[in-house]
């Protein structure tokens, strides 16, 4: 075959994709590791400019939000638009939690029905893997001793430029997770020390190792920046940034004192960066949203009708400047993430005040312990506590044998040391919030809404015991009839 012959064939291959396919814009979803929004677009001192410049050309959520702050469950639920207890994810799939089915609609067989190439860089971590076809994959392990980072942007590239059809591609980072690598192939070039920094205000506990810990998780941030960079730099080069929505969220908080593996702000709150080519930019947004809006945002970006299935709605409206009457209440909610932590718990915000419910009231919380243990810190527990207020030190009796309910108000307090629960003055605001659970619960199928059954897993997951062993048969109790 003559090279005429070719170079037609080509071009006819191009116009016919084109033609198929017109506008309709690539994904580039980025998903990093065990952090919140500590960067400086967010107000977090650190040097972050490619996200910073990210935000500045698209939107900022102020207040994002994970379902449940574990790697999988948060995984799984932003991939099938459905909380845990919906889909089944409730616990890390290295510990054999697993959805109840692979017949779940989810992102990447939605994308791939309407002509969608779908690639997946770094980990899944959800049961059963083939529920989610993707069509290309690379550098599938955690890869928590960031080797090799530059594949990552490699692979990235191959991708990307492998055909003229839309692409989904989601590139998931293992910054932030422990451990706090402080430098990675000279990344960042001049590391922070605890001497730069204070701890991070939710922990309440300024002890020198924790300005340490805190040092080195803000230096994985950095790092993180540089290579998203990178990532965004070889979106460029290929030509497609002004055809390609890019979306960053932080898959939950940072593997700190009440952050990750708990429902309070710190575990639950990340950071969510939206760049929708022709959408508004620089916008700064207040609205209660969460990583389950993205699957019905996605169907909007491919112009295709969003499943009615799904928990979330989508950001389309407010990405483009609208201001659509949004969501008054938002929910989050915890299960178990290895076996040594199990609690099951629940909890709504509104604008202001914070409620959580403990189902297993009067017990002691494992993770309470699991957290302060030695994997974690060198410095006694004990210790660490004498160094901070009485405030604070209630704070974490508290959560090591948490009431029926606890109540924040977020506006006076955000970083959750003052329980109002059963605080005469807020009864009405109490009453309504536990309401407005109650509700969410009925509608969406929870059946922890029966304390038996947050019971009956509690000892379920206490009795299999920390040795990793055949999976736990949760899903008959855990799914409403």
């Amino acid at each position: 075959m003559n090279s005429l012959r070719i170079n037609f064939l080509l071009f006819t291959f191009h116009v016919s994709v084109s033609t198929i396919f017109g506008d309709t814009p690539n994904i580039l979803f980025i998903v990093s590791e065990d952090n919140g929004p500590e960067m400086r677009c967010y107000g977090t001192p650190i040097d972050t400019p490619h996200l910073d410049r990210l935000a500045q050309q698209g939107t900022l959520f102020r207040n994002a939000y994970v379902p449940q702050a574990g790697c999988s469950q948060s995984r799984a639920a932003f991939l099938t638009g459905l909380y845990p207890h919906q889909n089944g994810q409730i616990g890390l799939a290295t510990w054999k939690y697993s959805m109840y089915s692979a017949k779940f609609d989810n992102v990447v067989k939605t994308l791939k029905q309407v002509g969608y190439r779908t690639g997946l860089l770094g980990k899944l971590h959800i049961n059963p893997k083939d529920a989610f076809p993707f069509d290309f994959k690379a550098v599938s392990k955690s890869n928590f001793s960031r080797s090799n980072m530059v594949e990552y942007t490699r692979q990235a590239k191959r991708f990307i430029g492998a055909s003229e059809r839309p692409f989904y591609l989601q590139v998931n980072y293992p910054d932030a997770h422990r451990p706090f690598l402080n430098a990675v192939d000279n990344l960042p070039e001049k590391p922070l020390t605890g001497k730069d920094v204070v701890s991070l205000p939710y922990m309440g506990i300024d002890h020198p190792e924790l300005r340490q810990q805190t040092a080195d998780y803000y230096n994985c941030m950095i790092r993180l920046d540089t290579h998203i960079g990178s990532l965004l730099k070889a979106l460029k080069d290929s030509g497609k940034t002004d055809n390609t929505v890019v979306v960053y969220i932080g898959d939950h908080g940072a593997d700190l004192l009440r952050g990750k593996r708990t429902s309070y702000e710190g575990g639950v709150r990340i950071p969510m960066i939206i760049r929708w080519p022709g959408a508004k930019n620089g916008q700064d947004r207040e609205e209660l949203v969460s990583t389950l809006d993205l699957y019905p945002t996605f169907c909007e970006i491919a112009n295709m009708p969003v499943p009615k299935a799904l928990a979330g709605r989508s950001l389309r409206s407010i990405l483009h400047g609208g201001f659509p009457e949004w969501r008054k209440y938002l929910f989050t909610e915890y299960h178990v993430h290895s076996n040594h932590n199990p609690w099951p718990q629940r909890s709504v915000r509104d604008k202001r005040f914070k409620l959580i419910y403990n189902p297993l009231a009067g017990e002691v919380n494992p993770g309470y312990a699991f957290t302060f243990g030695k994997k974690f810190f060198k410095t006694p527990e004990a210790e660490l506590l004498a160094s901070t207020s009485e405030t604070v030190r209630a704070a974490y009796r508290l959560m090591k044998r948490p009431p029926l309910y606890e109540l924040y108000d977020l506006q006076e307090d955000p970083y959750e040391f003052n329980n109002l629960a059963d605080e005469p003055s807020l009864a009405k605001t109490q009453g309504r919030l536990i309401a407005e659970l109650k509700r969410w619960q009925k509608e969406s199928g929870d059946a922890m809404k029966q304390r038996s059954v947050a019971r009956q897993l509690f000892r379920m997951i206490q009795s299999a015991g920390t040795e990793k062993r055949d999976a736990l048969d949760y899903k008959p109790f855990m799914q409403l009839p």
